[in-house]
């Protein structure tokens, strides 16, 4: 059986990959997973500089799902150009680099130092919902979505993909803003922010307060939304429902 897709011109073997932040850059679940039959690893998200995360407790569990409020930890785009892009490119599956960041400038940053790097796409993480800046800020508002994609084209080597926040009013206008700036795919859903109390501390469940709810619980919600941006713009989507740290 053909199980090849094609999305913005990478051919991948087939359409399975792993969710950003579920998977680490693929190096921590080599041991479990043959990388070998995936179509492609999407690593944790990636920042200009080291970022040390939120602090704990971070994840919680929930009916149907969980909550994290992990922050986006990472180790930054230099050990990730040493370190990890080395180790994926001994597999037999395409590299999609998650990029996030506070500022433009930061996305920008990241999108340079990737330009000559041997990796495939980039997702654009525009839709995280536990970080105090960036991220989500620039999901939640069409505009600044269109000024972002637009000026990280001017430079991306490789194919973006922008990955869409599930916390807006109407999903097709982000996506449509997007599109309308370039981007050559889209990816979505990211989580949904949610909170959970600890009744027996009567406190909060995670430091943060809120984080970002996936599982079970929100696929409904991740076909449907996905389904609704299949019908407002023509660029390939990649879909998703579960795990987003």
């Amino acid at each position: 059986m053909n199980t090849t897709v094609n999305i913005a011109g990478v051919e991948f073997k087939n359409p399975v990959m792993t969710a950003s932040g579920t998977f680490g850059s693929g190096m921590e679940y080599s041991q479990f997973v043959d990388l070998n039959k995936l179509g492609a690893v999407v690593t944790k998200g990636v920042a200009s500089v080291p970022w040390p995360g939120n602090p704990t407790p971070r994840i919680a569990e929930t009916h149907g799902g969980m909550l994290n409020a992990i922050g986006l930890q990472n180790p930054g785009i230099d050990v990730f150009v040493k370190r990890d892009i080395p180790f994926l490119k001994q597999y037999d599956t395409k590299i999609i680099v998650n990029v996030c960041g506070k500022t433009t400038e930061e996305y920008l940053d990241v999108v340079e130092k990737l330009s000559d790097e041997p990796v495939d796409m980039l997702e654009i993480n525009i839709s995280c919902p536990n970080v105090k800046e960036g991220g989500i800020g620039f999901g939640q508002d069409a505009k600044t979505a269109y000024a972002i994609t637009k000026e990280i084209k001017k430079i991306a080597k490789q194919p973006v993909i922008m990955k869409l926040s599930p916390n807006v009013t109407d999903i097709t206008v982000m996506a449509k803003a997007v599109e309308d700036a370039g981007a050559d795919a889209v990816s979505l859903i990211n989580t949904l922010t949610g909170m959970k109390i600890d009744i027996n501390r009567q406190t909060f469940a995670l430091a943060n307060k809120t984080g970002g709810l996936s599982g079970p619980a929100i696929k409904p919600i991740a076909v449907r939304m996905v389904n609704q941006v299949a019908n407002a713009v023509k660029i390939p989507i990649i879909g998703m429902s579960l795990i987003h740290i």
